[in-house]
């Protein structure tokens, strides 16, 4: 690609708003340009130049992860695009991280407060989903 790009998609606008403001943050902090932000549904659409694809707990339904799991294979196949997920262990996501397509990078204990809010669930991965593994 030419420069810096994320998607940021989420439940709602605020939800959306607030993941797009935490990058923008977080670049500054680390001394990094930040990317441009995009909030349109991308799944189902013509791969793009896409270098890395960042995606943290988008599982959460089924008929989504259906979707996700076809536009990115298409991303991976056609433009060799990196595909990184962070995911708290929902069913959706364990159902597909059963399968060969996924390899465990990092595990992270999620504290108490996040536990109360996300039924229990009590840790978070970051997974390298590539279908050729």
């Amino acid at each position: 690609g030419s420069g810096a790009f994320l998607w940021v998609m989420s439940l709602t606008p605020v939800h959306t708003y607030v993941a797009g403001v935490a990058v923008r943050m977080n670049c500054e902090l680390n001394g990094v340009e930040p990317p441009v932000c995009v909030t349109d549904n991308l799944i189902g659409s013509e791969p793009e130049d896409f270098q890395v694809i960042l995606l943290g707990d988008m599982f959460y339904d089924d008929a989504l992860a259906a979707s996700l799991h076809s536009w990115l294979d298409r991303c991976i196949k056609s433009q060799g695009t990196k595909v990184l997920i962070g995911d708290p262990g929902r069913t959706q996501f364990e159902d597909f991280s059963s399968t060969n397509v996924l390899r465990r990078l990092a595990q992270f204990e999620l504290p108490e407060s996040v536990r109360e809010e996300n039924y229990g669930l009590s840790c978070s991965s970051v997974w390298r989903y590539h279908p050729e593994l």
